[in-house]
């Protein structure tokens, strides 16, 4: 791990001089009210996450919760259509579900994967007393003020219409000229730090930035606006898209605004680095706002909020409704999925896999959440955090690492704050015997409507590493013998049994695809749809087999290198 929690995203080590950046965050209330600008400007943000990292953006992955299939999820589909096929990153999995529960707060997770140099690392934090604080990108604006306080941090309503004017407006074209100029600043080595300009926007920028001891002065008026009149508080929390901040040392300044040109973004040195540890916001020449950033970051007030156990708890799950059954292509045919020419396996089954160009090597990335209906958080957080590394595992990736975004009601009520900290403990135990990092994440709070909070979804990210994408398997053939393994207890070592086991199995198999919430005979039929209607005849085990499985394909003369164990043949391809 070469960046925990604490940074705009969680950073690993794949080894030959490459690493991998990857976050999952949230963008719920702004989808919920506008869900066309609400999804693209999610988009927007988590690209920014990982390009502050020095990384170039290779894949997206998106988590969707609606109540229907209906209009306003079609124009959410469209918003992350938008931003991500304008700005050439390709989006490449995900997990779609429909429940009623989420009709009105529904969820839109964003997740996003880069790839850097693992020398160039960067880090949001200023350093170097008297380094100019350059603000580049679009302008600023009176849109998406107050997106973090209006809308991430308050229940929805009958009046969430008024609350439009609190979502960010976005421009991908910007948004790609803007990771242009970010990854040519990281490898010319003409920045000493960047930061997302996002939630909050300079206010949270800046004091993130000065942190660890550093101070910064801002010079609000030299903010380049694209309206007239605004206050100073305006442009401190103004959430306009498409910016970022950077620490240049002064001699660098001309060559970080020569690039910045080349692509026609305005760059701006907007303040200093000092040695105080004050965040100070002048305008006019005069201070407006003075505070000692630790009190906004590493020593901002804390609380224990109070836990308690609900009383009653709901049935069991019900089984998957038909519109979660159904194939979802009509959902990611609107993404563009090959766009950067890495994408060996597209979405659709399991995990995708890019190829870490010029080698034979890949990443296999895939998002999960817990089975809809799931009213335990402990195993909410386990059965996404599992699931998305056997997807992983699916795919012929070893899980390295997990990113989650936690999407809970109001943390105010005594439940609602037991069912976060439980679901956090289940996520904390997976990854300890996956023997994994949870390396970033993001929390969405207050996702209630009318006082009703959506069910506990922890949902959860994996990246894993693939030793020759010429090897993943694909589809199964005709006469192939047709396996289920499965863990053989219930238990989280076994469940991580298992999931090495299909990842080492993985080079010998046609097919490998985990059996998810639909149980057995659903996974059979996704088998059956990815390899273009070819079927297999197969005898189904007497109980019904819901999770910690996969059905695997392969030649029946090869059944043997599996070893005697995990494993029973269930039928074959015809």
């Amino acid at each position: 791990m070469l960046q925990g929690p604490g940074e705009n995203a969680g950073v690993l080590d794949l080894g030959q001089g490459l690493a991998v950046a990857f976050k999952v965050e949230s963008h719920n209330h702004p989808s919920a009210v506008e869900p066309f600008q609400g999804a693209a400007t999610g988009v927007g943000g988590i690209l920014r996450d990982i390009v502050a990292m020095g990384a170039r953006p290779v894949a997206l992955l998106d988590g969707l919760w609606f109540g229907a299939p209906d209009n306003h999820f079609s124009r959410a589909v469209g918003g992350i259509g938008h931003y991500g096929n304008c700005v050439g990153v390709p989006t490449v999995g995900g997990a779609t579900v429909f429940d009623e529960a989420y009709r009105g707060n529904c969820l839109v997770n964003a997740m996003c994967v880069g790839i850097l140099d693992a020398g160039r690392l960067r880090s949001a934090k200023a350093s170097g007393p008297g380094n100019l604080v350059v603000l580049y990108g679009a302008t600023t604006g009176r849109d998406g003020i107050g997106g973090a306080s209006v809308l991430a941090s308050q229940e929805l309503g009958e009046d969430d219409a008024d609350k439009r004017p609190s979502v960010q407006v976005g421009d991908p074209f910007t948004g790609k000229k803007l990771i242009e100029v970010s990854v040519e600043l990281v490898e010319s080595g003409l920045v000493e730090s960047l930061q997302d300009c996002g939630a909050a926007g300079l206010a949270s920028a800046l004091s993130e930035m000065a942190s660890e001891g550093a101070g910064l002065d801002v010079h609000l008026d030299h903010v380049p606006l694209r309206e007239d009149g605004m206050e100073p508080w305006e442009i401190m929390i103004s959430e306009s898209q498409e910016r970022m901040v950077a620490v240049v040392r002064p001699q660098m300044l001309d060559a970080v605004r020569e690039v910045c040109a080349r692509w026609e973004l305005h760059c701006t040195p907007i303040g200093q680095v000092t040695d105080d540890g004050l965040l100070r916001a002048l305008h006019g020449g005069e201070v407006v706002g003075e505070i000692p950033a630790r009190l906004l970051t590493d020593e901002c007030p804390r609380y224990e909020v109070e836990q308690r156990p609900r009383d009653a708890w709901p049935a069991e799950p019900a089984p998957l409704t038909p519109e979660n059954r159904r194939d979802k292509t009509f959902v990611f045919e609107r993404y563009d999925q090959l766009v950067g020419s890495r994408t060996v396996r597209r979405p659709g089954l399991d995990a995708a896999v890019l190829r870490l160009r010029p080698s034979l090597r890949g990443l296999a990335v895939a998002l999960q959440g817990p089975q809809p209906g799931e009213a335990d958080p402990f195993a909410a957080g386990v059965a996404a955090a599992l699931g998305a590394a056997r997807n992983v595992a699916c795919a012929g990736g070893e899980p390295i690492g997990l990113t989650d975004c936690l999407n809970f009601g109001n943390p105010e009520k005594p439940e609602i704050a037991w069912e976060l900290a439980q679901a956090i403990e289940g996520i904390a135990q997976a990854a300890e015997a996956l023997g994994i990092p949870v390396v970033s994440g993001n929390v969405s709070l207050y996702n209630e409507t009318d006082g009703r909070p959506i069910p506990p979804t922890p949902v959860v990210g994996c990246v894993g590493l693939v030793a020759d994408v010429r090897l993943v398997p694909g589809r199964w053939q005709r006469g192939d013998a047709v396996l289920l393994a499965r863990a053989p207890e219930a238990s989280l070592k076994a469940e991580a049994a298992l999931i090495r086991f299909l990842w080492k199995a993985s080079p010998l198999l046609s097919l490998c695809h985990d059996v998810g919430h639909g149980g057995l005979e659903q996974a059979l039929e996704e088998a059956v749809r990815w390899s273009g209607g070819l079927a297999a005849e197969v005898d189904l085990p007497p109980d019904d087999v819901k999770r910690g499985a996969a059905v695997l394909a392969l030649p029946p003369e090869q059944v043997r290198r599996l070893g005697s164990k995990g494993y029973v043949r269930i039928g074959q391809v015809r």
